[in-house]
């Protein structure tokens, strides 16, 4: 009995140590006195161990300490594998769960979610198909938290055909079963299958969640289903969701993406808390709504309201007054920019928005000198800037330059020797088309429908040139 309350007393002053603990120093003490007291097997004990090393970012030392003992209880493996599933250190569940098939251990239910979820970080699809059929063999297949994982683990790894398969043989789902899923058809850009799911998932009277909402308005954003977009922003207010930064954000962004700026503009306004990622979006919708002088106020009314400007917030409103012709309004910014008001320093991106600006204005000279001035190489960015812009103004001679520009960047690009070569044609240089397609003959390309763009804001062309 004495012995029993003096190994009580001790568990507590060791839980309290590691409550208290604050460095690596109390880390190796306390280990010390697991070994001296023979506590290194006490899975609560272990639990508080493992928490403390997390919280002081020595959870190397916890996997050391424990791995080297051969026979250790399921829930210090899964204390493990979870802690080092938060800590996105790659690799380490899975040594973990490998120590465990080499000494006998029998995973659980509890095993599997936190080590998919780290086979997901990482994409590592070969190494969940192994472990998916240890699961079938231990017979959790039918657990639904191994199952949500196990979706996500596919769709993360671009494998949809194998994750709905997953889903379809689901005994039960939930609204992480259905959101995973409609998420992984947004992120291998399948929209239109994206929203099929969230459809099934309304008819199958299982309610959404704000993750679920979020993805169901991306894939309506690049889908430009603007119908279900409304539909969706019907039940957000018949449920009386609020509005915060992420769920309102991602409706700005779908209004924006199909067309519908006003509406855009209503969200934004009933939004109680905004983020810089809210005012970049609202910009974005204003520039490719070419409404440039209201993206420029909304820049200067953020900028009133002390949220700083980042990288995206400069391309944004940079775009929008080249689509506007504001060169005056983007000269000022760019130069604002270079001067180091907002604290980075511009990017080939900034640059080739402003080169997009001198262009669309018919300033071809300026742009050229800036294009030559630049701390950067040109790009086809740039390039294809220059391009768009001279052949919108009938300027050919800039055109050509810029084109064979664009050659020279990527050789192996048919789309580029088609637009020379139309441009040749267009100027009466008959020899020189037929130079173009010798050109093209010898390098084994072909005169297919090609195009070539240039992106000023990620994922969206905003120039493009077809034959």
């Amino acid at each position: 009995m004495r012995e029993i309350f003096q190994l009580c007393t001790i568990r507590t002053r060791i839980f309290n140590l590691l409550q208290y603990c604050t460095s690596a120093n109390h880390i190796h003490q306390i280990q010390g006195q697991l070994v001296l007291q023979s506590l290194h097997g006490d899975t609560r004990v272990a639990y508080h161990f493992i928490a403390a090393c997390q919280s002081v970012h020595c959870l190397d030392l916890a996997f050391r300490f424990y791995t080297v003992r051969p026979r250790l209880h399921v829930f210090v493996c899964n204390s493990l594998i979870r802690a080092f599933c938060h800590s996105h250190t790659p690799r380490t569940p899975l040594a973990i769960y490998n120590y465990m098939q080499k000494n006998s251990i029998l995973p659980n239910n509890y095993t599997f979610p936190f080590l998919f979820k780290s086979l997901s970080d990482f994409h590592d699809f070969k190494q969940a198909q192994c472990i998916h059929t240890h699961v079938v063999k231990l017979g959790h297949v039918n657990d639904i938290y191994v199952r949500n994982s196990l979706l996500d683990v596919y769709a993360s790894c671009g494998h949809m055909n194998l994750c709905r398969r997953v889903f379809d043989e689901m005994l039960q789902r939930d609204v992480v079963s259905w959101t995973v899923l409609i998420m992984g058809y947004r992120i291998a850009c399948k929209y239109d299958d994206a929203l099929i799911v969230f459809e099934q998932m309304q008819y199958a009277g299982v309610v959404p969640n704000h993750v679920t909402m979020v993805n169901a308005l991306s894939a309506c954003a690049n889908f430009g289903a603007i119908e279900m977009g409304c539909w969706i922003h019907d039940i957000i207010r018949r449920n009386g969701w609020e509005l915060d930064v992420i769920l309102g954000t991602s409706l700005i962004d779908m209004y924006a993406k199909c067309g519908r700026m006003e509406e855009g503009l209503g969200v934004f306004g009933i939004m109680k808390e905004k983020n810089i990622f809210t005012w970049n979006t609202l910009i974005k919708g204003l520039a490719l709504a070419k409404s440039g002088e209201e993206a420029v106020w909304w820049f200067n009314r953020m900028e009133q309201e002390g949220f700083k400007a980042d990288e995206v917030t400069l391309i944004a409103v940079l775009a929008a007054c080249s689509h506007s012709g504001l060169l005056v309004s983007g000269r000022h910014i760019f130069c604002s920019l270079v001067g180091g008001k907002y604290e980075f320093s511009p990017n080939v991106k900034h640059y080739a928005c402003f080169v997009d600006l001198l262009g669309r204005a018919g300033r071809f000279q300026e742009a050229f000198k800036f294009v030559r001035d630049m701390p950067f190489e040109p790009t086809k960015v740039i390039w294809g800037s220059l391009l768009y812009a001279s052949k919108a103004q009938g300027n050919l001679e800039f055109s050509e330059f810029s084109a064979r520009k664009l050659v020279e960047l990527e050789p192996h690009n048919s789309a580029y020797y088609v637009v020379l070569s139309n441009l040749y044609a267009e100027m009466g240089r008959w020899s020189d088309v037929e130079k173009v397609r010798r050109t093209m003959l010898s390098r084994g390309l072909t005169k297919d429908l090609g195009s070539s763009s240039v992106e000023l804001f990620p994922q969206e062309k905003i120039h493009e040139l077809v034959e």
